[in-house]
């Protein structure tokens, strides 16, 4: 455990937990700390193909720590939203409890968040009289402009049903059903070329940022690279074969070993 956050890594899966329940995961100056590093870990763990946040306690992340504190950070909250679009391997948000202020940032920012139908989901800044700046970037991108002037003028709080409907998270399901949906979705994820989805993680971020003729010419290039890369010609062979991809099968043998 660093700082706040819990981590383990298994079957090819880092999981990062948000670990301070009695203060509802708030972002104090330890579990950012503990998240950063975590990341950073993981991100460099060749053997980590898929990155999981997720807590304990009934909230995800509360947002800001309104109890304060001293001492000098090694991380800010704009560095861990970061390092989660920048990871160079999928962030799966597995979101089990309430989200407010930053901590929405925090789920809005994995490439792919599966939240509890019961969690609760807020922009709770405009009710202590400040403005949900940083994680704006975040989530202005995937609201359209009028729900996001509701949500952040009114600072009204959504299902995880309404959050998923909005584009804010990707799904909601009921918490008894959280982990097996979770699941399904690293076992997809897993089965995937590691280079390509590092790639995809870019494009997406890219391709909007470019004028369409800009953006043919800059992605011709890209596939051309793609489709002359040696994990390709892996996964070319591989379904010629009918068998796994390499990187799939070694997935599975990660899982084997850690469930025997």
């Amino acid at each position: 455990m660093s700082g706040g956050v819990r981590s383990e890594v298994r079957g090819g899966v880092a999981t990062l937990t948000l670990d301070e329940p009695d203060n509802r995961n708030a972002l104090s100056e330890s579990l950012v700390n503990g998240l950063g590093d975590g990341l950073a870990r993981a991100c460099a763990d060749e053997s980590v193909r898929v990155i999981v946040l997720t807590n304990t306690g009934s909230t995800f992340c509360a947002g800001a720590d309104l109890r304060g504190g001293g001492g000098a950070p090694r991380w800010s909250p704009t560095e861990i939203y970061q390092l989660i679009l920048d990871a160079p391997k999928p962030v799966v948000g597995r979101i089990a409890g309430h989200c407010l202020g930053g901590g929405v940032g925090l789920a809005a920012a994995c490439d792919i968040s599966v939240v509890s139908a019961e969690a609760r989901f807020g922009f709770s800044e405009v009710r202590l009289g400040v403005a949900p700046a940083i994680i704006s970037v975040i989530v202005l991108p995937k609201l359209g402009r009028a729900v996001a002037a509701e949500l952040m003028l009114t600072g009204r709080r959504i299902g995880g049903a309404e959050a998923a409907s909005t584009g804010l998270v990707n799904r909601a399901v009921p918490m008894d059903q959280l982990d097996a949906e979770v699941a399904g979705l690293l076992a997809e994820l897993l089965a995937g070329g590691p280079q390509a989805q590092m790639q995809i993680k870019t494009l997406i971020r890219r391709v909007p940022q470019l004028e369409r003729d800009a953006a043919f010419a800059e992605m011709t290039v890209l596939s051309r690279q793609m489709f002359g890369s040696a994990e390709a010609a892996e996964g070319v062979a591989a379904f010629r074969d009918r068998r796994p991809a390499a990187w799939a099968a070694e997935g599975e043998n990660r899982a084997a070993r850690v469930h025997a």
